[in-house]
C-alpha cells in the first residue's frame, strides 16, 4: 500500500475507472508498472478481476473493488484530505469529495468504537494481544 501507483491506481478505483488503458491514460503509469500493481491488488484481494467485451473485440479484465478495498477508502481519504490541504494546487483540490445523499463536504475522521470524535493528542497506543517484546541482547 505504501507504493505511490498504488493509491493512485484505487484513487481511480473508487472515481469509477476499471479498464488498464483507463488508467494508463490517466495516471500515465508505465504499462510494466501499472501491470504489476494491478496484479498485486488483485493478489491481495483488494481488487478482483471480471471480463468487458466491445463490439468487435476480444473480451479484456476489468478491475473491481472488492469488500477488502472498500475497507482501505478510510486511510486513503485520510491520504486525500491531507494532500489537499499541503499539496494542492493554488486553485484547490483537483478532486472534491461529497456525500451523494446532501452533497455535503466529505472528510476523514478517527472515532472510537462508541462513537466519540478522537483528537490525535488523545489517542494512546497499548500492547495488543500479539504484541512481542524482542529478547535482550
Amino acid at each position: 500500500m505504501g507504493e505511490r501507483w498504488t493509491i493512485l491506481i484505487l484513487r481511480e478505483v473508487w472515481y469509477g475507472l476499471s479498464r488498464f488503458s483507463d488508467f494508463e491514460r490517466v495516471l500515465g503509469c508505465p504499462r510494466n508498472l501499472l501491470a504489476a500493481r494491478l496484479r498485486t491488488l488483485v493478489e491481495e484481494g483488494i481488487l478482483a478481476t471480471d471480463t468487458y467485451k466491445e463490439p468487435g473485440s476480444r473480451s479484456r479484465p476489468k478491475y473491481v473493488i472488492t469488500p477488502k478495498g472498500m475497507d482501505l477508502v478510510p486511510a486513503v481519504m485520510g491520504l486525500l484530505q491531507w494532500g489537499d490541504r499541503y499539496r494542492a494546487d493554488p486553485e484547490g483540490p483537483a478532486v472534491l469529495t461529497r456525500h451523494r445523499g446532501c452533497g455535503a463536504h466529505v472528510d476523514a475522521q478517527i472515532r472510537c468504537e462508541r462513537g466519540h470524535a478522537v483528537q490525535t493528542e488523545d489517542i494512546e497506543s497499548v500492547p495488543g494481544p500479539a504484541f512481542r517484546m524482542r529478547p535482550a541482547k
